[in-house]
């Protein structure tokens, strides 16, 4: 029989919502691997375990970021240390923070 953990055990999450202001479009596979390369360049291999960094959502230049409650500001961080991604000038902003995915979302634009 499994087990599971009491939610006051669980490790607590949040969802980042950012934008990528660029001249041209980014892929998202591009990002994705950029922003990941670069919080474990500032913070190391195995912060970057412990925040457990997951992309939940992208569009176009908007998307989420799942992560523990206790490596946003380490997330935004590095978000402002990044400076390129595929050879193009950018800058990358978190419009908010939230608990619930469904807010997120709703910070997205639906």
């Amino acid at each position: 029989m499994a087990r599971h953990l009491l939610p006051s055990l669980r490790e607590k999450k949040r969802y980042v919502v950012f934008e990528v202001y660029s001249a041209k479009a980014i892929t998202k596979h591009g990002m994705i691997n950029v922003i990941t390369e670069q919080f474990i360049k500032c913070f190391g291999m195995f912060e970057a375990a412990k925040a457990g960094i997951i992309f939940v959502e992208q569009r176009e230049k908007i998307g989420i970021v799942k992560i523990s409650n206790a490596s946003v500001d380490k997330l935004r961080a590095s978000f402002a240390m990044l400076d390129t991604i595929d050879d193009q000038k950018v800058s990358i902003r978190s419009i908010a923070v939230s608990g619930m995915l469904r807010k997120a979302i709703a910070q997205m634009g639906g």
